[in-house]
């Protein structure tokens, strides 16, 4: 219903790039906590870096089911650290493509499209995360130049973003008074801090900012002044979507393990599948996971028609991240021990898992926003 012939064409050379370049890696890679720069070059290359974005600015052409199949394939090796880090361009770019002019379009999008340079999107602050109409990180107008100060932290791709959308405040406070710049990694008086250590999501690089009387053009804001709340909130559609496609992933591999565990280990002289209570487990795994599944597609797409999907897409990740909680967690209890040991999948998973309730807006603020829009 939802993955086309050519959809599938997509997800096969995205498999094949993936089962050769990152597959064999990863491990080390989680190990080391980061992967070799030159893979955003590699994936460019082959076109899942820049799918999805227009022709002209040196994209390759696919709509949001080619952008999932992607995505799906990219949580294959089991790591949802690499996913999100060769990926935050996904975040950092729609707001300059939404509402960028054409000049300030070409100038950011197709060195990040061709790999040459890493984007990031900067929006929470060590005082709060998902209270944005509130952030406390200044711009103020000085000539042609904005000057910034202030901070933001858990920035994905943050310690080597050369360039970086930054939600500020130009204005009063609350939603209306903040803007987007994109701010060159290279400008004077911005500093990051080492990459964060973190339970999960090793292989991401994330790190704090710290903005010191920074002077970022007025040409590098994006859209109106004091406007920048309205893009921040459009673009979490997305973000979400894939948050929940990740969710679904990280589920999946983590019920294919369990399945093929449960058939090869052996207790009191019989497999584990040979237990009740086991094939029991493994089924609501599986419906939890099916449902999640459908359901995330269904909304994608409504939302590959244009249709305004806020409610049902903060449904979806707030519904898909709490199958993966169940489902990681009775995997990692399946194993048992071996669940606890780090050359097993299934703790890298049950590890990776525990942002994607956190991230892109908090399962609370899933709620919320659900319930402001049905009650």
């Amino acid at each position: 219903m939802y993955f086309t012939p050519e959809h599938e064409q997509i997800r096969h050379a995205a498999r094949r790039f993936i089962g050769r370049e990152i597959a064999p890696h990863i491990d080390e890679w989680e190990e080391a906590g980061t992967f070799p720069r030159q893979l955003y070059q590699q994936a460019a290359e082959v076109g899942i870096l820049g799918l999805g974005y227009p022709e002209e600015l040196g994209g390759t052409p696919g709509d949001l089911f080619a952008q999932i199949a992607v995505w799906e394939e990219l949580m294959r090796p089991g790591s949802g650290g690499l996913s999100a880090s060769l990926g935050s361009l996904h975040i950092a770019l729609p707001p300059i493509l939404a509402l960028g002019t054409e000049e300030q379009k070409q100038k950011f999008i197709p060195p990040v499209l061709r790999g040459e340079k890493i984007a990031a999107l900067a929006i929470t602050e060590p005082s709060g995360g998902s209270d944005v109409a509130n952030l406390q990180t200044t711009a103020v107008l000085d000539g042609d130049h904005y000057l910034v100060n202030g901070s933001k932290t858990f920035i994905t791709s943050g310690v080597r973003a050369d360039q970086i959308t930054v939600a500020v405040r130009t204005g009063g406070a609350g939603a209306h008074g903040v803007s987007l710049l994109v701010v060159d990694g290279q400008t004077e008086g911005l500093s990051r801090s080492q990459p964060l250590k973190k339970m999960g999501w090793w292989v991401s690089d994330t790190a704090q900012l710290f903005f010191d009387n920074c002077r970022v053009p007025v040409a590098n804001r994006i859209g109106e002044e004091n406007m920048g709340f309205y893009a921040i909130m459009a673009n979490f559609q997305k973000e979400r979507l894939q948050m929940a496609v990740v969710a679904n992933m990280t589920a999946e591999l983590a019920y294919e393990a369990a399945v093929a565990y449960a058939k090869e280990r052996e207790a009191f002289g019989k497999p584990l599948l040979g237990f009740q209570v086991t094939r029991h487990k493994l089924v609501e795994m599986a419906t939890k996971l099916t449902i999640s599944r459908e359901f995330t597609y269904s909304v994608a797409a409504k939302m590959n028609d244009g249709r305004d999907q806020i409610t049902e897409v903060s449904m979806a990740k707030l519904f898909a991240t709490e199958t993966s909680d169940f489902v990681t967690d009775a995997a990692v209890q399946l194993f048992g021990g071996y669940g606890y040991m780090r050359e097993y999948l299934v703790e890298r998973l049950y590890r990776d898992n525990r942002i994607l309730s956190i991230g892109g807006g908090t399962t609370e603020i899933m709620k919320e926003i659900i319930s402001k829009r049905i009650f």
